[in-house]
């Protein structure tokens, strides 16, 4: 979900409509914070059971060395230090700032500081109205014209590059950023689309892996804003022309939380987005991962009702249950936890859900990607910088305050990946030795006689378990 602020005043009637943005969020005396985390504070032994056995069984494996010298022998004492360098489960945020931040330098440099240090992931900006605004006038390359909250792709994948961090594209055919010049007949629509893919395929396959192909296509009228999002085959067509063009690439439906969520714990696999998913899959439509929002735009006063299935780990582990039956892999893709404010009791209870649901998609074994929305509060969707009277801005929702220091939020996604979840120590071992990693790329040091050697591996099902060092 996201409106640059070129685009906010022509689509705030819409987004008017749309109760998210309602009446101001007035957090004073209205936040119940105890009763919006009594779900996860009531089924904690539970969860965290079934939290402790998922992660272990899901996000781990084994590794045994064999170590012996250079005769063959095995060694009896040997100083092991293992490093883990990189996780293959993917966690990030969108990068729709990056070099954004008006004229502050500090800012801009703090803000690239943080995402390079929380995350392996960035989605970047591929919404057609902006990237293209003028017909064969792209906006590629790093000295572009600056459109807000749209970075062109060319700067993004470069500093991902630069950081060791994979860029994921949002999106190739998202009814509702058309640009004027590319509304016309269905057929006029499909043929320039044709031209889009190929474009950016030609561009960008080599160095995006991962594409969302279409989204939002559950949201309402007020999303249809070109004549072949009606058409019944919208999102099979899309799929089937991204395969054509991206046949090495992982592709990825997504979805807003507001349709899916309760209708898939009503109605199971008769909820609509499951059924759009299957009916896509039987017609050949090769969909690779299934991507779920989850934006919690609820005024602080609503915040109990209307997130009490959202925050349950009930209904978590249903609804995540319900979809792997597709057997495809799992990405939550767009994450808003509201803080409501600045005050540091709110920006506490906003880093113990953040844990919580982290901790819970984390341990199911069909999620594969975790993806937060906005990196810092101020620079949301569809409100001016700074701006916390309208859009998105209202909900403070991101892992950092509008003057770039982390709140807690920020903390514990940083610990859990950076420390919790990652895989280092120091042993003395005998010439066998065996344990269990969080599945990635390492670094061994291994030091025997007075001679050290240095090898990398990796924990990985499509990897050996079992490698045999000599020292000496």
């Amino acid at each position: 979900m996201d409106v640059s602020r070129r685009g906010f005043l022509a689509t705030a009637g819409a987004y008017g409509a749309w109760s998210a943005f309602g009446s101001s969020l007035k957090t004073a005396m209205k936040y119940d914070r105890d009763a919006v985390l009594k779900r996860f504070r009531s089924q904690a032994a539970d969860t965290d059971a079934r939290v402790k056995a998922g992660i272990e069984a899901n996000r781990k494996g084994p590794m045994r060395f064999t170590f012996k010298d250079a005769a063959g022998k095995m060694l009896e004492n040997v100083r092991v230090k293992v490093v883990q360098k990189t996780h293959d489960f993917k966690y990030g945020a969108n990068i729709f700032m990056l070099d954004e931040i008006g004229d502050s330098k500090e800012k801009n440099e703090a803000y690239k500081e943080h995402f390079a240090a929380a995350f392996n992931l960035a989605t970047v900006p591929f919404y057609w109205n902006d990237l293209e605004p003028e017909e064969g006038k792209p906006r590629y390359a790093k000295n572009s014209p600056k459109i807000y909250r749209r970075p062109p792709p060319d700067l993004c994948v470069e500093w991902c590059e630069a950081h060791g961090i994979e860029p994921k594209a949002h999106c190739l055919n998202y009814g509702f950023f058309y640009p004027e010049w590319a509304k016309g007949s269905v057929a006029r629509e499909k043929l320039l689309l044709e031209k889009r893919f190929r474009e950016l395929a030609g561009r960008y396959a080599a160095r995006i892996p991962m594409w969302e192909v279409t989204n939002e296509t559950l949201c309402g009228p007020w999303m249809r804003n070109s004549n072949f999002y009606r058409e019944h085959d919208f999102v099979e067509w899309s799929f089937k022309l991204a395969e054509r063009f991206f046949p090495a690439n992982k592709l990825v439906i997504n979805e807003s939380n507001n349709d899916y969520w309760n209708e898939t714990l009503d109605f199971r696999t008769r909820a609509r987005y499951f059924m759009q998913i299957e009916r896509a899959l039987l017609k050949g439509a090769r969909i690779d991962s299934i991507g779920m929002q989850f934006h919690m735009f609820y005024k602080s006063e609503d915040a109990v009702a209307s997130t009490r299935r959202f925050y349950d780990p009930l209904c978590l582990f249903e609804v995540m249950d319900t979809f792997s039956a597709l057997g495809l892999p799992l990405q939550i893709t767009e994450i808003t936890i509201p803080a409501y404010s600045e005050d540091p009791g709110d920006e506490e209870v906003q880093a113990e859900i953040v844990r919580e649901l982290y901790r819970i998609w984390f341990s199911h074994p069909a999620m594969e990607a975790i993806v937060y929305w906005n990196l810092p509060d101020g620079y949301a969707n569809a409100a001016e910088p700074g701006d916390f009277s309208h859009g998105e801005n209202r909900y403070y929702g991101g892992l950092c305050r509008f003057d770039m220091t982390p709140k807690p939020a920020y903390k514990v996604v940083k610990d859990l990946f950076g420390k919790e979840w990652r895989t280092n120590f120091v042993r003395d071992v005998g010439g066998e030795f065996a344990f269990r990693g969080f599945k990635g790329t390492y670094e061994l040091e291994a030091t025997a006689n007075g001679k050290t050697v240095r090898r990398e591996f990796r924990i990985n099902p499509a990897f050996p378990s079992s490698v045999d060092v000599t020292v000496g």
